[in-house]
């Protein structure tokens, strides 16, 4: 249930929310007098409907005495609530309904979602609203729910790619880390009470902070009105909770950090970079032009894929931007092969280098980066209870409107584009460094003769 790990003057983003927001043809919007924004995705292929609910909630909530708790909170959303005060009541009504559900939690969003047949909309939407508005935190229920979230932090420590982007963000975020990692820290998880769910749930989890989206073979009058009739009566918070309680800034990278850490688990040296990337809020055409450059760099045919891993420096090699509206990161991951890490490196600063070079790339490569982008996409939405995910985590990290034109404005991103975003995010810039390698790796190798003292580019 967890969640796994420029501004450029040809284009042109809405940043603030309008009276109607625009979408595509088959999506329609009401916002309640309370303030809950209602989405209807209308969708014909299977006689299901899917509801989902988006808080925006989650890691950039969290100061160090709650890191991990939006976490927690998704995970108990599904225990006991006003209509079925213990777990047992809650699954079976599930059962009765035949429903599918689940919910993430991420560092700007949490969601939950449900999946049902068509005719059973109404007892799914008066279902979700038990669940959202009345929940019951009982503290045999959370002494059961603890080990669980905190047996997935548990899994994760035990892949040594993990080990190595806790290391990493660490040192990119400082003392803000806690508001990165939706995963948490263990004492906090091990010792949370109800008390702690009620603090999360009188800050964040109100109509004015939340979107609802019904998606599938419903008809959007019907929709809208059920919707008002069961949600209608929740009561706004009367505040904007992220101006009362207002996001800290994240500080810049001051200069670029390397370390190297041991772990018997590390079979393989791993490395990886992190710069602070765009920020929806300041530079939303920055957010579009750092997923085509992602998209580019991991094609089988650029130059940086041929220099270090056709030629054997590397076996794997993947660049990724996540989209955030509180600083985006940029991380680069790579599988160097440990009998030539000294070169892998060398090559590695070589080809970043080059990246702001508009010639860097190919107008056939930069094509092909924007069909692959499009494909994913369309693949996405083939399935319709799948459309509410990627909609709520548009609404919480950047708006609809972006949603909307994020198609059109990806198809206009130019090769000076990616390369002005280069120049603004990364050449020159400082970054965080960090490598994981078993000791017996460490001594024979010694990469710290050549990691960190590498040339800036």
């Amino acid at each position: 249930m967890s969640k796994n790990w420029i501004v450029a003057a040809s284009l042109a983003f809405a940043t603030t929310a309008t009276a109607q927001s625009r979408l595509p043809e088959n999506y329609h919007w009401q916002k309640l007098d309370n303030g809950l924004e209602v989405v209807v995705i209308e969708n014909h292929k299977v006689p299901l409907a899917t509801i989902e609910i988006a808080v925006k909630n989650g890691a950039y909530t969290e100061g160090p005495e709650y890191s991990g708790l939006s976490h927690l909170f998704e995970h108990m959303f599904f225990k006991a609530n006003k209509d079925y005060p213990d777990q047992t009541k809650f699954i079976r009504r599930t059962e009765e309904l035949g429903m599918i559900w689940n919910g993430t939690t991420g560092d700007e969003r949490v969601n939950y979602f449900f999946t049902f047949d068509r005719d059973s909309l109404e007892a799914g939407l008066k279902f979700m609203n038990a669940a959202i508005r009345f929940p019951i935190y009982r503290t045999e229920d959370m002494q059961k729910e603890r080990p669980v979230v905190d047996g997935e932090f548990q899994r994760g420590e035990s892949d040594p790619g993990f080990q190595l982007w806790i290391d990493v963000n660490k040192r990119c975020w400082g003392d803000l880390f806690t508001r990165k990692n939706a995963i948490g820290d263990h004492d906090i998880i091990n010792t949370a009470t109800p008390e702690k769910m009620m603090v999360i749930k009188d800050k964040y989890y109100f109509p004015n902070n939340s979107l609802l989206v019904i998606c599938g073979d419903v008809k959007p009058a019907e929709a809208f009105a059920k919707a008002k009739a069961i949600y209608g009566d929740w009561k706004s918070s009367g505040f904007d909770p992220h101006e009362k309680y207002p996001i800290p800034e994240f500080k810049p990278i001051e200069k670029t950090d390397y370390h190297i850490q041991t772990s018997s688990i590390a079979q393989t040296p791993y490395v990886m970079l992190q710069w602070q990337g765009p920020d929806f809020r300041k530079d939303s055409a920055g957010t579009v032009a750092a997923d085509v450059w992602s998209a580019l760099l991991n094609l089988n045919s650029t130059k940086w894929q041929q220099a270090l891993v056709d030629k054997g420096l590397a076996t794997y090699l993947n660049l990724s931007y996540q989209t955030a509206k509180y600083v985006g990161a940029i991380n680069l991951f790579a599988v160097p092969n440990p009998t030539k890490m000294k070169e892998f490196n060398t090559e590695l600063m070589n080809q970043i280098g080059q990246m702001a070079d508009e010639n860097y790339f190919t107008d056939e490569q930069l094509k092909t980066a924007k069909a692959n982008l499009l494909r994913n996409k369309i693949r996405q939405d083939e399935k319709p209870s799948d459309l509410p995910h990627s909609l709520t985590f548009w609404w919480c990290s950047t708006s609809l409107d972006y949603f909307n034109d994020y198609n059109a404005n990806m198809q206009k991103i130019t090769r000076k584009d990616i390369s002005d975003y280069v120049k603004r995010y990364i050449s020159g810039k400082p970054y965080i460094a960090g490598m994981i390698i078993n000791d017996e790796m460490n001594k024979q190798l010694k990469p710290a003769e050549f990691f960190t003292n590498l040339k800036s580019f």
